[in-house]
């Protein structure tokens, strides 16, 4: 029997919680490492298994590759399997890459105040069981084949993420900051709740159809997503066309919400603005990609005539939010807002390249689901290390800090640069693979889609001018550079940036077998360039032409 990789990579975070929030209540400072410790072995131990599953994927193989299936619900056609992507593996890689690099940022953010506190003292364990909790729900989110599986740690990973935005922030505030904080954590839940309970009707209904069919063994139905999706491509499961659009849209609005696609983008501010930094991180670079790759996985593979009819009005709604965002991120005065207004503007990037069905967009939305990770990590993560110097998110509240914190100003400067996407950084490559796909279909869309690259220049060096330039403030006069660990969760991610952004090559030649696997399944294919091209003439252009219509070209 083979080595149940993939298995084994989801558990050991999932353990890795479980150790973590076991371990005995902090007594002393030297008591208080211990979680941290055990819990970043998990991490590190994960990111190995990550990185031997991307090594062994072969992109000229399988679809699904690894493949593991365990009987969960017989009745009910209800499997634990699991099998690699090219998609799905890249962005198990990223979620691995980022969680230990999270902790390391967090290392301090839920250190126990008052030591004769229980509750207090177990402040760390929890903290870091719920970073590990989460990492476990995602990378199974990611390399699920049971559409029913994948639907309950899409809907888990909500429990854990809303402790960790509702009960560690900046304790600072006081009740206010509490109370706060508490909205922000209720909203989340309930927004993805609502999108989650519109998917279930989704689920149960492709269900039905499957049972319909005898899709399932025994003629049942079944809940698998390659004979689901097998089955659809040779026309054994065919939905009336109001049903094949109501069950897309079902799964369609709960990733929107996940994603978060504008109207349904208002959580994420309030969210990631009361979180701490390392929490805001999994939020928008880890847990959001959930909703973007199933919009690729699901709605694009279970239901191609339906991704289709409903692509235009999607790609409309992308543009909105590339502007919507952007604009509200020039007008923030709060540095954890501003990064989620323009996270929100990124998203709409992403979903308009897939939507756009064109190989160019849909490898384009994938890297810039890696890319948007890498550097928002590192904008976020630094954000925090110059929010926690001061004790301010307020953007007025900061200034010169450049002359006193150079190394800080430095890489808050590149994560920067990297969100409006400099060339020469990994989100240049996506971002102009998006526009140039969706360019060649719906070409007004993408000209508009670039005024938010203009914007993103307008807020991003707005940002750095007002809080690292100028005179310094005395508030500011006293901050510390950068520490040795904070530079070391900063320096790989800066390297990725770099490295990805002058050689994406590796990590496109894994997803894009994908990618043309899922336009095949959506039935479609690059649009043919309106002119002849370069190397054919223009003399056996106009025969082809003539030859064609029956007559003399004109």
């Amino acid at each position: 029997m083979p080595f149940p990789l993939l298995t084994v990579t989801a558990a050991v975070p999932a353990v890795g919680a479980v150790v973590t929030a076991a371990l005995p209540a902090a007594t002393s400072a030297a008591r208080r490492r211990v979680p941290k410790a055990v819990a970043l072995a998990f991490a590190a131990a994960t990111l190995v298994l990550t990185a031997i599953t991307a090594v062994r994927f072969d992109p000229g193989g399988d679809r699904y590759q690894l493949t593991e299936s365990y009987t969960w619900i017989k009745s009910f056609g209800i499997s634990f399997s699991l099998g690699a992507d090219g998609i799905g593996v890249v962005l198990a890689l990223l979620t691995a890459v980022l969680v230990p690099l999270v902790m390391l940022a967090s290392w301090h953010d839920a250190d126990p105040v008052d030591l004769h506190s229980f509750e207090d003292r177990r402040r760390t364990q929890g903290f870091f069981a719920l970073i590990l909790a989460v990492e476990a729900m995602v990378v199974v989110s990611f390399l699920s084949t049971d559409v029913f599986l994948f639907y309950v740690f899409f809907e888990a990973m909500l429990i854990p993420l809303y402790f960790l935005i509702g009960g560690f922030g900046d304790r600072a505030g006081g009740p206010e900051a509490a109370r706060q904080r508490s909205y922000a954590a209720v909203k989340f839940l309930l927004y993805n709740l609502v999108g989650g309970l519109v998917m279930l009707a989704a689920v149960i209904g492709l269900y039905v159809l499957t049972a319909r069919a005898g899709l399932g063994s025994g003629g049942g139905g079944t809940f698998d997503l390659a004979t689901i999706t097998k089955a659809v491509g040779d026309g054994k499961l065919s939905f009336a066309p109001g049903v094949e659009k109501a069950l897309f849209l079902g799964f369609f609005f709960a990733f929107a919400v996940k994603a978060p696609l504008w109207p349904l983008h208002t959580w994420l501010p309030n969210a990631m603005g009361e979180s701490t930094a390392g929490t805001a991180v999994l939020i928008t670079a880890v847990v959001d990609k959930v909703g973007t790759f199933a919009m690729l996985r699901f709605c694009l593979g279970l239901f191609p005539d339906a991704s289709r009819y409903f692509a235009p009005a999607i790609l409309v709604l992308s543009v909105i939010a590339i502007i919507y965002g952007a604009l509200l991120a020039v007008g923030q005065k709060d540095i954890k807002r501003l990064i989620a207004y323009a996270s929100i503007s990124h998203f709409g990037f992403i979903i308009m390249g897939i939507f756009a069905m064109t190989s160019q967009g849909q490898s384009g939305a994938t890297l810039y689901m890696v890319n948007h990770g890498i550097s928002t990590a590192v904008l976020m993560l630094v954000a925090g290390f110059l929010i926690s110097r001061r004790g301010s998110r307020l953007i007025a509240d900061f200034g010169g800090v450049q002359k006193v914190a150079p190394v800080l100003a430095g890489t808050f400067l590149i994560g920067g640069l990297a969100t409006l996407s400099l060339p020469g950084l990994a989100p240049f490559v996506s971002e102009f693979l998006v526009l140039v796909g969706t360019f060649t279909r719906y070409p007004v869309l993408g000209i508009i889609a670039t005024v938010g690259i203009v914007l993103a220049a307008l807020y991003v060096l707005v940002l750095y001018q007002r809080t690292m330039t100028g005179p310094v403030k005395e508030s500011v006069s006293g901050m510390p550079d950068l520490r040795v660990r904070e530079v070391a969760v900063v320096a790989p991610l800066i390297a990725l940036l770099v490295l990805l952004g002058v050689y994406p090559r590796p990590i496109a030649d894994i997803v894009n077998p994908s990618v043309d696997s899922t336009l095949a399944e959506v039935h479609r294919t690059d649009p043919k360039p309106p002119h002849p091209a370069a190397e054919q003439s223009w003399f056996s252009y106009m025969t082809a032409r003539a030859d064609s219509h029956g007559g003399e070209a004109k």
